[in-house]
Parts: structure tokens; C-alpha cells; sequence
């Protein structure tokens, strides 16, 4: 069982326990090495990751059916997939995520996969645009529960060196998200309508909720600290403490800036293929999503690896890596957006377009600055501030992220619509990739304060 946590001196000097809460508290951490029941709750929690991010990401293959039933613009698509989403996400991820620190991470994990599953199911049934919204809502406040305190109880099972690598496997749920979300949902859609997807795709959530909830064993956050660490500040000090470590503000603006172009061109990417290069709601979705999916997970995971391997040698590199992706994916990303309209070659009856084989790239490097940033986070942090300190990371991601990045494509879509027609959303979205160009300079700035920060720890 997990009577084998027990309290150790660090292994290697980045050991996320050698950051102390207040300056002369002991280090500890866990010594147990991962088994299969760690590598089984891993598995649950990357299912869980994965239906999180298809319930998520689902609504931006329904974009043209939503619009047209309801009839409403780009701007009130953006409403309702942005900044409707993150406000509610943002008000509750925060204190789930400090609740998941006290009592542990599964149950609130459990509790709220079943609760967005539930209302994405709401959300197909929705008799009105308000109500959609309700349902929106509901899903929103779901997934506040599940990230953060996903993340931070990876951290918990997994030691250091191996950390990165483990938080790649459960940050495959963004990509192969976007392959059932998109692919899937636009299938599913095209054939049985958009309500069916939403009822079809938001059903598994409530097994695996239950299922995570029954069958794995967790530790919590207070047996892998001191007594004293355990102790829990008033949330205000906590926030403060956080945002004095050394690279910690700078990982968070990269997270906000480089999440408002990644969830911009995730959410509209389906409907620019739709309008610029004629494909059918089916294929854009397979185009998006599959293609899409698979060169993020091949991303995802190849970072997460690349960068425990580098780490050990240079600390530096947990943030060099997501910094060399982010700028190898901004020429990608441009061209994507920019190229002429053409068929490079048909895969079946759907049609590829030339434009598409740069998105196939820029989805694999527009990944890296997501798992390694949230495994610096994981070496700053004890267990009991974890999933407070990723919540905060989340939350500006999504606030940012899911908050401004679809609401602001829309804006400048319906504004660049009066000149450029359907094509305004083409220029929409390239403007948006040089918001990664911002996530660089955050990146550079974080990585000699990173670096010097945990080598001037010394492990007790």
C-alpha cells in the first residue's frame, strides 16, 4: 500500500522538495519508486486529462452548426467558448486546487470529472442559447477541479528525474483531446447532429470518474512533508510566497501568452479550414483533430523525455527546451495561415491542403512549452502548495488562454470580415502566433532565474 511514503533526504539537488516553504524546514519527500499500481494511476488520470480536454475542446467543431441554429456571430462563439469558460474556471480553480492540497488530490479529481461530464451531456440538451451557456458554465467549473490537482498529484507519484516524462503521458490528454474532441465530435456531428456529440462524448467521463474514484490508491499531499510544511497559510500569504520564488511570475506570463494563441488557433483552426480551404465540417475535424492530435502528442511526449534527459545535466534546460520549441513553431505557425489556398494530396476523399503540412510541424514544437513549465513548477514547490501553485499556472492559461484567445480571433475576424470576407479569419489567426514571440521573451527570462534559484539550494 502507500505505507511505503516515507521521508528521505533529496536524491539530486532539484528535488521539487528542496524548496522549503520558509527558509531552515527540513526537506522531504517520497522514496518509494514508481509500480505498476503508479504507472496504473497515471493511466486513469491521462483517460481523465484526455476527456477533459475533448469536453473542452469540442465546442470548436460545433462552432458552424451552433452558429447556425442559434444565429449568432464570431464575437458571441468567442463569449461562449472564451471568456464565458475562463471566468468561471478562473473563480474556482484556486480553491479546488487549494482544497486538493488538504485533503488530497483523487477525490476532487473524481468528483469533478463526473460533474463537467455530466453537463457536457447538459450542454446537447440545451432548448436555447442561455441555457447552452448554463451548461457551459457547469463544464467549466467541472474542469476547474481536474487539471491542477491532476498535475500535482503526477508530481506526487513520480520522483524528479522522472517527472517531466510523466507529466508528457498525462499532457497527451490536450492532444488526443483534440483527436476524439474534433475528429470524433465532427463525425459524430456530421451524421447524427451537434446535440448527439455533446450526449455521445460527455457519457465517459462519469466512469472514469468513478473508476479513478474506486480503484487507485493516492497519497496525500501532508505524507510526502514535514509536519511543519503541512501547515496551511491564509490563502492571500500563500499566493504572495508563491509569486516571490525566483522565475515563478515568468512562467506564469508564459503560460497566459502562449495559451491565448494555442486555444485561439485550437478553437477556430477547424473553422478556417472550412472557410479558407473549402473543406466539409467532417473533414476539417479529421484534418484538425487527427493530424492535428497526433503531431501534439508526438510532441508532448518527445519534450517531456528530452527534457529529463537534459535536466540532469544542466537545470537550465527545463526551460530551454520549451524556449527552443516555441521558437522553432513560430515560422510554422505563420505559414500555415499565410499559405495560398491548394491540395498538396488527398488522403480518401479527403482533401489535404498544402497550408496544412506547416500546421503538421507547428503542432508538434507549438506543444513544448506546456509540460516543461509545469515540471519547473513541480521542482519550486512542496506538496502542499503543488496544485495551489499549478492552479495558478492554469488558471492563466485559461483566463488568458481560453478567456481571451477565441473572444479575440472573433473580434478581429468580424472586423477584418468587412474587407477580406470569409478570409478575415485567416488573418485573424496569424496576427494571434505572434503572441508565441511574447511567450519567448517570458521563457529567456525565466530560465537564468530558474537555474540560479535551484542551484543555490542546498538539500538538508
Amino acid at each position: 500500500g502507500w505505507s511505503k511514503w516515507t521521508m528521505y533526504p533529496p536524491p539530486c539537488p532539484w528535488n521539487n522538495s528542496t524548496t522549503r516553504t520558509k527558509p531552515g524546514e527540513p526537506v522531504v519527500t517520497s522514496s518509494l519508486r514508481p509500480t505498476w499500481r503508479t504507472h496504473y494511476a497515471l493511466g486513469v488520470l491521462a483517460a481523465i486529462y484526455v476527456f477533459n480536454y475533448i469536453d473542452r475542446l469540442l465546442m470548436a467543431i460545433l462552432i458552424e452548426p451552433v452558429k447556425a441554429e442559434f444565429g449568432i456571430s464570431d464575437t458571441g462563439i468567442g463569449l461562449l467558448s472564451g471568456v464565458t469558460f475562463a471566468v468561471f474556471y478562473t473563480l474556482f480553480g484556486f480553491p479546488l486546487g487549494r482544497l486538493s492540497d488538504r485533503i488530497g488530490r483523487k477525490p476532487i479529481i473524481a468528483l469533478s470529472c463526473i460533474a463537467w461530464s455530466v453537463m457536457t451531456i447538459f450542454c446537447g440538451l440545451a432548448a436555447s442559447f442561455t441555457m447552452l451557456v448554463v451548461a457551459r458554465i457547469g463544464v467549466a467549473i467541472g474542469e476547474a477541479g481536474g487539471t491542477a490537482p491532476s498535475m500535482a498529484m503526477v508530481s506526487d507519484l513520480y520522483p524528479p528525474e522522472r517527472r517531466s516524462t510523466a507529466l508528457s503521458v498525462l499532457m497527451l490528454g490536450s492532444s488526443l483531446g483534440a483527436i476524439f474532441g474534433l475528429g470524433l465530435g465532427g463525425w459524430i456531428a456530421q451524421h447524427y447532429g451537434w446535440r448527439t456529440a455533446f450526449v455521445v462524448i460527455g457519457a465517459p467521463g462519469i466512469f472514469l470518474g468513478l473508476l479513478l474514484l474506486l480503484t487507485v490508491r493516492a497519497p496525500k499531499p501532508a505524507m510526502l512533508v514535514s509536519p511543519r510544511q503541512a501547515v496551511q497559510t491564509h490563502w492571500a500569504t500563500t499566493i504572495r510566497e508563491l509569486f516571490q520564488t525566483p522565475s515563478y511570475l515568468w512562467l506564469v506570463l508564459t503560460g497566459g501568452s502562449a495559451a491565448i494563441a494555442g486555444y485561439a488557433i485550437g478553437t477556430w483552426s477547424p473553422s478556417f479550414l472550412i472557410r479558407s480551404h473549402g473543406l466539409s465540417l467532417q473533414d476539417a475535424g479529421l484534418l484538425a483533430g487527427v493530424a492535428g492530435g497526433a503531431g501534439a502528442t508526438l510532441g508532448t511526449l518527445s519534450c517531456g523525455i528530452l527534457c529529463d534527459r537534459l535536466a540532469r545535466r544542466d537545470k537550465g534546460w527545463q526551460i530551454g527546451v520549451p524556449l527552443l520549441g516555441t521558437l522553432i513553431s513560430i515560422p510554422f505557425g505563420l505559414a500555415y495561415f499565410l499559405w495560398p489556398v491548394g491540395t498538396a494530396f488527398s488522403i480518401g476523399n479527403t482533401p489535404v491542403p498544402t497550408a496544412f503540412l506547416f500546421y503538421s510541424v507547428f503542432s508538434f514544437f507549438g506543444t513544448w512549452w506546456a509540460t516543461p513549465c509545469l515540471g519547473a513548477i513541480s521542482h519550486l514547490f512542496p506538496a502542499t502548495r503543488l496544485a495551489q501553485a499549478t492552479a495558478i499556472f492554469v488558471m492563466a492559461m485559461t483566463l488568458l488562454g481560453v478567456g481571451v484567445g477565441p473572444l479575440l480571433i472573433g473580434m478581429l475576424s468580424d472586423g477584418f470580415a468587412h474587407r477580406l470576407g470569409s478570409e478575415g479569419l485567416r488573418y485573424a489567426l496569424a496576427s494571434c502566433v505572434s503572441l508565441l514571440v511574447v511567450a519567448s521573451v517570458f521563457l529567456a527570462m525565466a530560465l537564468p532565474r530558474y537555474r540560479n534559484h535551484l542551484n543555490n539550494i542546498a538539500p538538508s
